[in-house]
């Protein structure tokens, strides 16, 4: 209620290495179970096994049946690990364009970057910021660009109207890692320039018990909003409004002796909300 997700949106990631990034995307993919939704996770640059534990999560809740798994492994050469997002773009385009609704999950396009960079370097292109090739940019804004919802003349036009009446959706959920919460980083900045949004996930708050461990203050969905009842905006604005206000007395709570009863009430809600 939060952070709400339209469909054709594009709603980023961002966190620390082992902050709970891939867990929301698999959490995500699980609650569409019951829908018509059909997913596609993309795995660039991870070990083998953790793809496996992926695969046996889903299987687990019995989702892997409306799933397609595109994997690029650490093992893989860096040019499959720069084309495999593409390939799973394609395939929910593919979803897309015939009037159905597709989710897919970029894990994670930091690696993308650097196995574009890798490939660059060889080709002797000239290194621009961090090593990274001038059209850095350009690799991730053609990529999530493909993501949006189409209307139901566009669907007829693109099956040669055997389905009529239907709209097509490709939502994009990719995972950008950040070393140590540094989100003004070349890619991190790019990425977040690009989306409609994004899920910002902290170390302190993982390490402190609270899963997922999402910053509710730098978290924002900028479509999403828009896709939500009356009842669940209203509701999910106070939430996010009183999460927000909580961290901010929490942090200077430590150092008073006395607080009034209005901050204690306050922090005693933001207590309960996070819990």
């Amino acid at each position: 209620s939060m952070v709400p997700i339209g469909r054709g949106q594009r709603e980023l990631i961002i966190g620390d290495r082992q902050t709970g990034k891939t867990a929301v995307a698999i959490d995500t993919i699980i609650n569409q179970k019951d829908t018509d939704v059909k997913c596609i996770y993309v795995a660039i640059g991870q070990k083998a096994s953790s793809i496996a534990q992926v695969v046996r999560k889903l299987e687990e809740h019995d989702s892997l049946k409306h799933t397609i798994i595109v994997a690029a492994t650490a093992s893989d050469s860096a040019a499959m690990q720069y084309i495999a997002p593409y390939a799973g773009c394609a395939m929910g385009e593919y979803f897309r364009d015939i009037g159905q609704d597709a989710l897919i999950i970029y894990d994670d396009l930091t690696k993308q970057a650097w196995a574009y960079r890798q490939v660059s370097l060889l080709l002797r292109r000239p290194p621009g910021r961090e090593a990274y090739p001038g059209d850095v940019f350009y690799l991730h804004s053609r990529l999530l660009e493909r993501s949006a919802r189409i209307n139901e003349d566009a669907v007829e036009k693109l099956t040669n109207k055997k389905v009529k009446g239907k709209t097509g959706s490709l939502t994009a959920m990719p995972i950008i890692e950040t070393q140590a919460g540094d989100v003004s980083a070349f890619v991190p900045t790019n990425v977040i320039s690009i989306t409609d949004g994004q899920i910002f996930l902290e170390s302190d708050l993982f390490n402190a018990g609270i899963r997922p461990a999402i910053n509710a203050g730098l978290s924002v969905s900028r479509v999403g909003g828009a896709a939500q009842t009356k009842i669940i905006k209203k509701l999910g604005g106070g939430v996010r409004l009183a999460l927000a206000q909580y961290r901010e007395l929490a942090a200077f709570s430590q150092f008073a002796s006395d607080l009034d009863d209005a901050t204690k009430k306050q922090l005693d809600r933001g207590q309960r909300v996070t819990e």
